[in-house]
């Protein structure tokens, strides 16, 4: 199954204009699981830069949004949800031995169609690590088990019995996924320009070590989201740049959730601990949507941003661990701190006011944005020169004239799909792999033509800014010993 890796260019367009180049070819056939936003925007970059014949892809989905650009593309479509019972029958229609499952799907359960996969020698790809429908809200289960730190451990279980196999690439989208290849660049970064002394590590280990090195405590996922629509926010209508049931799922169904790094001397007083598992992350008893934090980026400067669970808030924070003699010696606090476009933070305060029922309607701000920017990175705090936020700054005219079919946010999503899709066809037999696993190098060089401007910034800001005796209207609870404390983050 080893696909040979070739790269090369298309050529010239009858226009006269340099085509994309092909990365990779791939001989087997595509099934596209799920074709909502992101499915759509990465089929064009699909074609762009995987050598496949377009006769070799299929589209399966619960619904028939996506079938317009299908049809467009001379691509069979079919409205056909996968459920527990008939998932294997389905995907037999459409998989052999050497194909690839792109998973793109909600309430599909992503260890199932691993499973699946790596019974039949099938490649895999998936942007989160979904349960089966009912596996975010069934009262019956407890919060571990709905959390993404419960369905993390579901997948590390999976990646045991599926090692040496065919490889399964896990949540890589934009975050989680392609933010952390930016992490281990930021450290290199941060490295050079503090005269650490390092050669690239070569395992993961070593990467830790760089990290505690270089004094790393904390990891935001920092992102602004400033796109804005012509057409005003409607009443009784939840509006995103993204999946709205994925949001609302992440955001106000599941645990606010983070990694919990070593230096943290105030356990928060709604916190609790994992009972089993990699004990990398804790959660509070509260979703992600209600709790803020200070946070900051190159373009915005300080702003408040939530703590909604994500993947990578658990995977980095494992990743850059180490132990020794059983007891954990060093770990970063990591967490998301999202602020979303001006639509969706209206949307979600009228969702919470509605007891957090997702409304009716619900829209995906797409051709109707006329100007902004999402400003996707990590930020590093607590090394030598203070903070350095990595990232992608892409605007809504970059996107435009970089892709179809997409906007901003969908944009860096699907690159990152495309870089993991590559990833995968050119290490065929990795077994299930997370980002953090994967060559950062040739994942970046595949998907930075499409991130925009790619910027790294230092600043003095610490989250005790404008908070310290004298300066806050009101009392706050702060250790002025370490800014770098969960509390000193933590707004509400």
């Amino acid at each position: 199954m080893r696909m040979k890796t070739k790269r090369r260019t298309r050529g010239k367009s009858a226009a006269g204009k340099k085509r994309s180049k092909v990365h990779v070819q791939f001989p087997g056939r595509l099934l596209i699981v799920g074709f909502g936003s992101i499915g759509q925007g990465v089929l064009p970059l699909i074609l762009r830069h995987i050598g496949i014949d377009k006769k070799k892809i299929r589209i399966i989905a619960a619904d028939d949004l996506g079938k317009w650009l299908a049809k467009k593309e001379g691509i069979p479509f079919k409205v056909q949800p996968l459920t527990r019972d008939n998932y294997q029958a389905v995907l037999d229609a459409y998989l052999r031995e050497g194909d690839f499952l792109l998973n793109l799907s909600v309430d599909v359960s992503s260890i199932s169609l691993m499973e699946y996969c790596n019974e039949r020698n099938i490649l895999y790809l998936d942007t989160v690590v979904e349960p089966w429908l009912g596996g975010y809200t069934d009262p019956s289960l407890s919060i571990t088990e709905r959390s993404n730190y419960g369905l993390r451990e579901t997948l590390l279980a999976a990646k045991k019995k599926m090692a040496g196999g065919p490889t399964a690439v896990s949540t890589h989208g934009a975050n989680p996924g392609i933010v952390s290849h930016f992490v281990k660049r930021a450290l290199m970064q941060i490295a050079r320009d503090t005269g650490h002394k390092t050669k690239k590590p070569a395992s993961r280990h070593e990467w830790a070590e760089l990290m505690r090195d270089l004094g790393v405590k904390v990891v935001h996922i920092a992102e602004y989201d400033s796109q804005v629509s012509k057409l005003p926010k409607k009443i009784g209508c939840f509006e995103n740049t993204w999946s709205v049931p994925g949001f609302h799922s992440e955001g106000i169904c599941q645990p606010c959730e983070l990694g919990w790094g070593t230096h943290e001397r105030h356990f928060p007083k709604n916190g609790h601990r994992h009972p089993h598992g990699c004990d990398a992350a804790i959660y509070l008893d509260q979703p992600g949507a209600r709790t803020l934090v200070r946070t900051w980026t190159p373009e915005h400067g300080p702003f408040l941003g939530r703590v909604v669970t994500h993947n990578e808030s658990v995977s980095i924070a494992d990743y850059y661990s180490i132990s020794k003699g059983g007891k954990v010696s060093f770990r970063p606090t990591v967490h998301y701190a999202y602020r979303s476009c001006d639509a969706s933070i209206l949307s979600i305060e009228e969702c919470f006011g509605n007891n957090s029922e997702l409304q009716s309607e619900q829209r995906v701000l797409m051709d109707d944005i006329v100007h902004g920017m999402d400003e996707l990175g990590v930020l590093l705090m607590g090394h030598k020169k203070g903070i350095y936020w990595y990232g992608s700054q892409l605007t809504m005219d970059a996107t435009r004239k970089l892709a179809p079919y997409q906007n901003a946010t969908g944009l860096q999503v699907t690159a990152g799909v495309l870089g993991g899709m590559i990833w995968a066809i050119e290490n065929p037999r990795a077994g299930v792999v997370e980002a953090d696993e994967m060559d950062y190098e040739r994942v970046m060089e595949i998907i930075e033509p499409y991130l925009g401007k790619m910027t790294g910034a230092y600043s003095d800001w610490t989250p005790l800014e404008g908070r310290t005796e004298g300066e806050s209207m009101f009392p706050v609870d702060l250790d002025k010993t370490d800014p770098w404390q969960f509390k000193n983050f933590l707004f509400s």
